[in-house]
């Protein structure tokens, strides 16, 4: 059996890639997880992280088109799964209800219904 658990920064870098879609490619991802988050990452961390969540089927991966402004290299592009997917929903869900049993911040979450 597959891992079906993200570790925190997986779960970042796996967001990231449904957030830039057809532009999540290492570099992009380390420069979106930057902005994003205010903290600077290593190329080899999202490297390996990729792999990582790779092999565990969160995500795929496909060769994209060679561009000029790479010098003719192609990129890498990543693609959630339907199973990384649900690996977010299942990790979205216990953060919440753990926010929503923490007092001080319980009545924060009203989400319509959204999230259960």
């Amino acid at each position: 059996m597959k891992e079906s658990r993200l570790g925190d920064f997986e779960e970042t870098v796996l967001l990231l890639v449904g957030i830039l879609g057809k532009e999540a490619y290492a570099f992009k991802l380390a420069e979106e997880f930057e902005s994003q988050t205010g903290r600077a990452v290593s190329i080899g961390a999202i490297h390996s992280t990729l792999s990582r969540l790779e092999d565990k089927g969160f995500l795929t991966s496909e060769m994209g088109q060679a561009t000029a402004e790479r010098g003719g290299r192609r990129k890498r592009i990543y693609t959630i799964t339907a199973y990384g997917q649900r690996a977010l929903e299942i990790s979205r869900d216990l953060k919440v209800s753990l926010w929503r049993q923490f007092p001080p911040f319980a009545t924060d979450f009203n989400f319509g219904g959204q999230l259960g």
